[in-house]
């Protein structure tokens, strides 16, 4: 561990489960301190913290729903104090629903906006000026296959996915000039609760079992991938996309 990387201070948010919490176990293994924040898994994020703290690493959980504009700032704040400035920020925390498109409704459509695309963006705000004025920063947002090829029941959630890469891109180029990489990871079919709904139906089931390499993957597969970007080996990685699928898409 280098004594670099031991204060950088990381932000992950979603980090009570799936892939946030193997991320934050990631990390810490590597030497960064981290904040997690969680929506309603308190006592999840709590045994996530213990966890961190036996890495030897220091440790906290605040609570963040991130489709609340008005939670972001505080949270930030908070997070800073506590465990000094954010120099790289995770934006993980998601919600999916599955629902046939003449299904959904302008609240369901908004709501999704709101946590998995808004937030992001409100957070990446949060930590950008500081990261300028430091000369390093990172952000990794996790972005899904959805966003890359579309969905048929998760037609809002593609959406806000694809515009999640696209924010991506876009931080990417304002950020380069002042030591700030901004790269996305898109996860295909991922061994956590968010796809469970997916898997009970038939066009589920039939996506996984084209996977090419005949498995679904598992959270610490994107939590290594995601390290890697947070890195000094990724500093002239900058607007990539980084597949993590097992050869579901190649695009």
């Amino acid at each position: 561990m280098s004594t670099c990387t031991a204060k950088r201070h990381v932000l992950v948010t979603g980090g009570s489960r799936g892939i946030g919490r193997a991320t934050a176990l990631a990390l810490a293994r590597a030497g960064y301190p981290i904040t997690i924040t969680w929506c309603s898994r308190e006592e999840a994020a709590n045994d996530v913290v213990a966890a961190l703290g036996k890495l030897g690493v220091a440790a906290g959980a605040i609570r963040l729903d991130t489709g609340c504009s008005d939670q972001i700032p505080g949270t930030f704040l908070q997070a800073n104090e506590e465990r000094g400035p954010i120099q790289v920020l995770v934006n993980n925390a998601a919600i999916v629903q599955e629902k046939p498109f003449d299904d959904l409704d302008l609240e369901d459509w908004d709501r999704m906006q709101a946590v998995n695309l808004r937030g992001p963006f409100l957070c990446a705000r949060e930590v950008v000026p500081g990261m300028r004025e430091r000369g390093w920063g990172r952000i990794i947002n996790v972005s899904s296959i959805g966003g890359q090829w579309g969905g048929i029941r998760q037609v809002h959630y593609a959406a806000a996915k694809a515009g999640l890469i696209s924010l991506t891109r876009s931080l990417a180029r304002i950020g380069a000039a002042d030591g700030i990489t901004v790269n996305a990871v898109a996860p295909g079919l991922i061994e956590t609760e968010m796809i469970a709904d997916e898997l009970a139906s038939s066009d589920g089931r039939a996506k996984a079992a084209g996977i090419p390499v005949g498995r679904i993957g598992t959270p610490e597969e994107v939590a290594d991938s995601i390290a890697f970007l947070a890195s000094d080996a990724a500093a002239y990685v900058t607007g990539q996309t980084l597949n993590v699928n097992g050869g579901m898409y190649f695009g």
